[in-house]
C-alpha cells in the first residue's frame, strides 16, 4: 500500500474524530462516576476502556497531517495502551474478587443502554468515511469491541439483580479486558502489515 493511501487529513474525518473524542470523554466520565458509586468492576472497566480510546483520539488527531510512519507509530501506541488497560481491569476484577464487592445492577443496566447507543452512534460515524487508514480503522474496533462490551454489561446487570452476586459483574469486567487484549493485537497486527506494504 502506497503512502498516499493514509490521506488522513480531510475536514470530515477530522470532525468525527472531534465528535467521537468528545463522545467518548463523556462516557469515560459517566462509566467512572456510575461504577464507582454502583460499585462495578464491568463499569469501571469501560470507563477506563473509554479514557483509553479518548487518549488514542488525541493521538490520531496529531497524526492528521503526518507522514505514513508517523500514523502507523500512533497505531501501534494504541494497540499498547489497550494492552495495559487490559491487565489494568483485571487486576482490578482480581481485588474485588478477592475484597467482595456489591454492585448495583439497576446502574449496571441504565449506564450501559447509554453507552450502546452513544457507541453506536459513534460506529456510524466511523463507518460512513470513506479510505480508513490503520488509525480510524482502530477507532472503528474501539467503538465497535465498547458496542459489544455494552450488552454484556446490560446482561451482567440482569443476572446481577436476578441472583444478588457479583460474580456477573467481575466476568464481564474480566471479558471486557479479554475484548481489549483482542483489539490491542489486531491493532498491532494491522500497522505491522501496514509498514510492510508501505515498503
Amino acid at each position: 500500500m502506497s503512502e498516499k493511501s493514509f490521506s488522513f487529513d480531510t475536514a470530515a474525518k477530522r470532525r468525527t474524530l472531534w465528535i467521537v473524542l468528545v463522545l467518548n470523554v463523556a462516557l469515560a466520565a459517566g462509566f467512572g462516576i456510575t461504577g464507582a458509586l454502583a460499585d462495578s468492576s464491568a463499569l469501571i472497566a469501560n470507563g477506563l476502556d473509554n479514557a483509553s480510546d479518548a487518549l488514542v483520539y488525541v493521538i490520531s488527531l496529531v497524526a492528521l497531517t503526518r507522514a505514513g510512519a508517523w500514523k502507523r507509530a500512533a497505531a501501534r501506541v494504541s494497540g499498547t495502551l489497550l494492552l495495559i488497560f487490559a491487565a489494568g481491569v483485571l487486576l482490578d476484577a482480581g481485588r474485588r474478587y478477592l475484597i467482595g464487592s456489591e454492585p448495583l445492577g439497576s446502574d449496571m443496566i441504565a449506564m450501559a443502554v447509554i453507552g450502546a447507543v452513544v457507541n453506536g452512534i459513534c460506529l456510524w460515524l466511523l463507518k460512513r468515511l470513506e479510505e480508513p487508514d490503520v488509525n480510524l480503522r482502530a477507532a472503528t474496533t474501539f467503538s465497535f469491541n465498547d458496542f459489544v462490551s455494552n450488552g454484556g454489561i446490560v446482561v451482567a446487570g440482569v443476572v446481577v439483580l436476578w441472583t444478588g452476586q457479583n460474580w456477573p459483574d467481575l466476568v464481564v469486567g474480566a471479558a471486557v479486558a479479554a475484548i481489549a487484549i483482542k483489539g490491542g493485537i489486531e491493532i498491532l497486527r494491522d500497522a505491522a502489515d501496514e509498514a510492510r506494504d508501505a515498503r
